[in-house]
């Protein structure tokens, strides 16, 4: 297989070939087989553009093969691209690999991705995933529009302009809301959602192949010439509500693998299956907000106290004891599974654990305004966060003396319609899963003024000029470069308190081998061999 690069010099560019698996098995396994897997149920009908959660993804991403897909490492690999070039990142050519069929014979056309990035950024259409196509010229979040930014050429070459440079841009098409669609699809949506027909490595095992809240059957799609080569026949998702009750089947051997280990097994799960118990960062992070417009959380007081309430948190204490190793503390605002992540940014001994220098600071603030009152962490109490923040809360208290609760909202739409509202009255707990492997996509979502998750109106000139420097970067480099700069500037302000990075922890029987969770957490379903 070709490499798949970004080019240094010359033109910004994606190349490469679709086909055959991304490495030969250790193990052959039964073709035939089909491997039994955890999930849960989807939020809404499989649209690509309106999956936006972990449940759906799995389906959507095994359903369904984009211009490009992820490897382990999160790496991106082309699928029915065969090259995405530019040579000012702004004006892009896709040209596509001739031969992809939908599973219903209709050809992948060039029609077949502009049809569905319509769909999913058109206002109307209420598609979740809308946002992704935000930087494409055209894309209005206010009134219908079509994104007038791309043109097809012909079948199997389109162009798209963005509305700025973007050089890693490409780095995103491997996401669900970038999958191309059959004509059927827009003629009955609703059908579409409940009987998704795919170019991926997998299909329905037939029409209502997917019993709600109880599971969905695929099979392997024979058409199917990808770098996702099934190795297996198919995959018996089943949507579990407890996963005590997940991990006593794949004790027992009724379940092939279990990306999600429940906390009472935290302790014994790695002795209970030796061989292929896993613990490993995944694109998951962690930490608390702290809104600016709270009295004492902004300004150059602000500032000294957000250093304080860092440096007094004991992260390694915190992941070993709380969560037994299946945390990794956290030393910058992305996570270590991304091309770009570092530990070493100027200004990250403030995630260190100093309880002298936080008290100095904390003292130092106090100088400026006197903090009366009861510090608080608010957290949604559904998501099993109440020990975590306990921990947090405790080692606040006795490193800085001062009066600190835990402050429970019974569900995450409570917690975020105060977020929303303006209406905190301290921390919120805040976290992000990668979309796609990009360190972009951990910073700008969540810190340009005005974006989308900035909840707690973070708003640094410095840090938005940073980033554009980043995405007008001309490689790919380049724009890690000025990635890491834009980190730097969030470690001396620290909108976000970063906590640790949440590790994909699962477990597989005896039944299968070749079991990798890739960078997302999720397994690469297609290589597992099973006898």
């Amino acid at each position: 297989m070709s490499a798949i690069a970004f080019m240094a010099v010359g033109a910004v560019a994606l190349t490469g070939c679709a086909g055959g698996n991304e490495e030969e098995s250790s193990s052959s396994g039964d073709a035939s087989a089909i491997v039994t897997t955890n999930g849960s149920e989807p939020q809404n009908p499989l649209i690509t553009t309106n999956t936006t959660e972990t449940g759906g993804g799995k389906i959507a991403t095994s359903l369904f093969a984009g211009l490009v897909s992820y490897d382990a490492d999160g790496a991106i690999q082309n699928e029915v691209a065969e090259s995405i070039e530019s040579d000012d990142a702004t004006n892009w050519t896709v040209t596509l690999e001739e031969g992809w069929e939908f599973t219903n014979g209709e050809a992948v056309t060039s029609q077949s991705f502009v049809d569905s990035w319509n769909y999913g950024a058109k206002l109307s259409n209420a598609q979740s995933a809308s946002y992704f196509f935000d930087d494409i010229v055209g894309y209005n979040a206010e009134a219908d529009s079509e994104l007038t930014g791309i043109k097809v050429i012909d079948d199997t070459h389109f162009t798209v302009e963005l509305a700025a440079p973007e050089a890693d841009w490409p780095l995103r098409l491997g996401y669900t809301a970038y999958m191309p669609w059959p004509s059927v699809a827009l003629e009955d949506i609703t059908a579409f959602g409940e009987n998704p027909i795919g170019n991926g490595p997998y299909m329905l095992a037939e029409e209502g192949a997917w019993d709600h809240e109880v599971g969905i059957d695929l099979v392997t799609n024979p058409d199917y010439d990808g770098v996702r080569k099934p190795a297996n026949g198919g995959l018996n998702i089943v949507f579990y509500t407890d996963l005590d009750a997940a991990y006593a089947d794949v004790q027992s051997g009724n379940l092939d693998v279990l990306d999600a280990v429940p906390d009472s097994a935290f302790s014994t799960y790695q002795d209970d299956f030796p061989e292929s118990a896993v613990n490993q960062p995944a694109a998951i992070f962690q930490g608390f907000n702290m809104p600016y417009y709270l009295e004492h959380w902004s300004g150059e007081e602000g500032k000294l106290r957000r250093a304080a309430l860092s440096m007094s948190i004991n992260r390694e204490e915190i992941t070993d004891v709380i969560f037994q190793g299946t945390r990794t503390p956290a030393t910058d605002f992305t996570s270590p599974v991304l091309d770009g992540y570092s530990d070493k940014l100027k200004g990250a001994e403030v995630l260190e654990y100093n309880p002298e220098e936080a008290v100095k600071l904390w003292a130092e603030a106090d100088a400026i305004s006197p903090y009366t009152g009861t510090f608080d962490i608010a957290y949604n109490s559904d998501g099993g966060h109440q020990a975590w923040v306990d921990a947090v809360i405790n080692s606040v208290v006795n490193t800085l003396g001062i009066e600190a609760s835990g402050k429970a909202y019974p569900t995450f739409a409570a917690s975020l319609a105060d977020r929303e509202a303006n209406a905190l009255t301290g921390g919120v707990r805040a976290g992000w899963q990668g979309d796609y492997p990009s360190l972009y996509n951990f910073l700008a979502p969540l810190y340009l003024a005005g974006a989308g998750s900035n909840y707690e109106d973070y708003n640094s000139p410095e840090f938005e000029a940073k980033l554009k420097e980043g995405t007008k970067a001309a490689t790919v480099e380049e724009a890690t470069k000025k990635y890491q700069e834009a980190q730097e500037i969030l470690l001396a302000d620290l909108p976000t308190i970063p906590l640790w990075y949440s590790n994909v922890v699962g477990v597989s029987a005896d039944t299968v081998d070749n079991v990798t969770f890739g960078w997302d957490s999720v397994p690469l379903y297609h290589a597992i061999t099973k006898e």
